[in-house]
């Protein structure tokens, strides 16, 4: 798994690699028409079904409807669960021969599945004819190459380690909003006070936003290399430092609103930061466009700041488009994608979204104050990868390692989900 997730070495070497990749045998076929003169239908599968992110959404179809009058965009959403319940529909469909024109997933380690069952087309040529590398940073195009092919076009680059808070909560603990506590024991200190005036420290929802918690948890305790080493085999998940991570985990969780393993989706937990019912909620920029679609003002009702202990690290995740092999509309999937990775639909589909664009050429003068400051921080911090989101690890991985954790919000067996988690390391990290 490793060596197929190995990243190439330079973009010079991008290029060449983009130049020159397949014989005769590995190129995909070509489609008849450009993707200006496709037609008919294109039917997109994603799990933008409502809210901030259906907003997003319909900001990029209209760029897509402006550049191509002739195609009708099908929206194929299924909502819930970051895409958990979306990625089971679209697994089946795909094993039944049934694939959409185009589906949305994590950048990163999530494709390799979809890779191994042969079931994306080859995009590299796609990069070239529209010189996708130049416009992409070098690290998102990196984390986007495997065995020296590209099979996604990323639409955004988002952050998940993101603590938003309430304003007034944090004042009336006695804290001050604009100084965040440096590391875990001082966030734990802080939220020991928030608790004693009657209000919930850390919202959290079930399932995957346990995860995402669980994993930012790990990179704060363990740093950058030590959290890298958890995919690589470079960290023994049997260690000493891992222990003293999930229990660091457990603590946090123990700040958690009761209720958390009964809210599905992330929007209801960040709901109660926006309340005043909790001060503290980790999740990823998306909730930015929460904020700002429901009228919530930066530095007023709400602040934002790095996973304390994670100051200087930019946890990295991108929505991604892919073109399946057989899909029914190839061009008009083209076209799709040549919208997704263009500077006025990344400008349009970002600013409703809250992430910030992959295509450094898009505008973003009229962006919000958060991401500007992520546009800041993706150029000079150090890169990871989230797990939660498909670009750490495979989807089989991420699974076993999900249903760990959520029996650990249960049980709260530290040895348990340790042990479960080196056993499923060394399942998946050959």
């Amino acid at each position: 798994m490793r060596r197929r997730l190995t990243l190439v070495a330079a973009a010079a070497t991008l290029g060449l690699t983009l130049a020159g990749c397949g014989g005769a045998a590995e190129k995909p076929a070509e489609s008849a028409a450009l993707p200006s003169e496709a037609t008919g239908k294109v039917g997109v599968f994603t799990w933008w079904a409502d809210g901030s992110e259906k907003v997003g959404l319909d900001a990029l179809v209209g760029v897509f409807n402006k550049d191509y009058p002739n195609l009708t965009f099908d929206n194929l959403a299924v909502a819930g669960g970051a895409g958990s319940q979306a990625k089971s529909v679209l697994a089946a469909q795909l094993k039944a021969g049934n694939p959409p024109d185009s589906f949305q997933a994590h950048a990163g380690a999530e494709l390799q599945d979809y890779i191994d069952a042969e079931q994306l087309e080859d995009l590299s040529s796609f990069y070239a004819d529209n010189k996708l590398a130049d416009q992409f940073p070098k690290d998102l195009v990196d984390r986007l190459t495997v065995d020296g092919k590209i099979y996604s076009v990323p639409s955004n680059i988002h952050r998940s380690n993101v603590v938003w808070a309430n304003v007034e909560v944090l004042k009336k603990a006695g804290l001050d909003p604009a100084k965040p506590a440096e590391n875990l024991d001082a966030w734990f200190a802080d939220m020991d006070k928030i608790k004693a005036t009657g209000k919930t420290p850390l919202a959290v929802a079930g399932s995957w936003t346990q995860v995402q918690l669980f994993e930012n948890v790990l990179l704060s305790s363990l740093g950058v290399d030590g959290y890298n080493g958890l995919w690589d085999g470079k960290t023994d998940w049997k260690g000493a430092d891992v222990t003293k991570a999930i229990e660091a985990y457990k603590k946090a969780l123990s700040y958690t609103n009761s209720d958390r393993d009964s809210l599905s989706d992330w929007a209801p937990a960040t709901q109660l930061v926006q309340d005043g019912a909790a001060a503290y909620n980790l999740m990823g920029d998306w909730a930015e466009a929460k904020f700002a679609q429901d009228g919530d003002k930066a530095g007023v009702d709400y602040t934002y700041f790095p996973m304390p202990g994670t100051q200087g690290v930019f946890n990295f995740l991108a929505d991604s488009f892919t073109l399946p092999v057989g899909a029914p509309n190839p061009d008009g999937a083209k076209a799709w994608l040549t919208t997704i990775g263009s500077a006025e639909g990344q400008s349009a589909f970002n600013k409703a979204k809250g992430s910030i664009p992959a295509n450094i050429t898009a505008k973003t003068d009229d962006f919000s104050e958060y991401q500007k400051s992520a546009i800041k921080d993706f150029s000079q911090d150090k890169i990871v990868s989230s797990l939660a989101h498909g670009a750490a690890v495979p989807v089989a991985w991420l699974n076993d390692l999900s249903t760990a954790v959520s029996k650990f919000g249960g049980d709260g067996d530290v040895a348990a989900l340790q042990e479960s988690a080196a056993a499923t390391a060394a399942k998946f990290a050959q």
